[in-house]
C-alpha cells in the first residue's frame, strides 16, 4: 500500500496524537526542544505526526523523514518485530526511518542532531539530479 498526501494526519487520530503530545516522554519534549521551530537548518518537523495507520514520534515532510525515539534497547521482541515490519512498510513507500534510544537523546544530544543532519543530507544527495 503506498502512502498518500491526503492519508497524512488524518482527522480520526486527532484527538489520539493530542493526548500523544500532552504526555511527550522525556526523551520526546527534549528532542521536540531541538527541533521545532525549524531549529534544525531550517527544517519544519511535526510531532506525533499521523501517515496512513500509523503515528510517527517527528517528522520532516521535506525531506520524507521519519524519526522515532525508543525506550528499552532489549524491550518486547513482539514490539522489536512490529517495528521493524512499521520501517519496511515506510521504506517501502519511500520514507527514511531512523530510530533511537531515549538514553542518547540525553547522553549525547549533539550526536542525534548530527545523524539527522547526516540523514537528511543524504536524502537530498540521492534525491538530486
Amino acid at each position: 500500500m503506498e502512502i498518500h498526501k491526503y492519508s497524512s494526519n488524518k482527522n480520526e487520530f486527532k484527538q489520539f496524537r493530542k493526548i500523544l503530545r500532552n504526555n511527550s516522554t522525556s526523551a520526546e519534549a527534549t528532542l521536540w526542544d531541538l527541533l521545532k521551530n525549524k531549529q534544525l537548518d531550517g527544517k519544519k518537523f511535526r510531532r506525533q505526526h499521523s501517515l496512513e495507520n500509523f503515528i510517527v514520534d517527528f517528522y520532516c515532510s521535506s525531506d520524507k523523514l521519519i524519526i522515532e525515539l525508543d525506550g528499552d534497547p532489549h524491550g518486547d521482541y513482539s514490539k522489536i518485530l512490529k517495528d521493524e515490519a512499521r520501517d519496511k512498510y515506510f521504506k517501502a513507500n519511500g520514507y527514511k526511518v531512523i530510530r533511537f534510544e531515549n538514553r542518547f537523546v540525553f547522553q549525547d544530544p549533539e550526536l542525534v542532531i548530527e545523524t539527522i543532519r547526516k540523514n537528511i543530507y543524504l536524502i537530498n544527495k540521492t534525491t538530486s539530479p
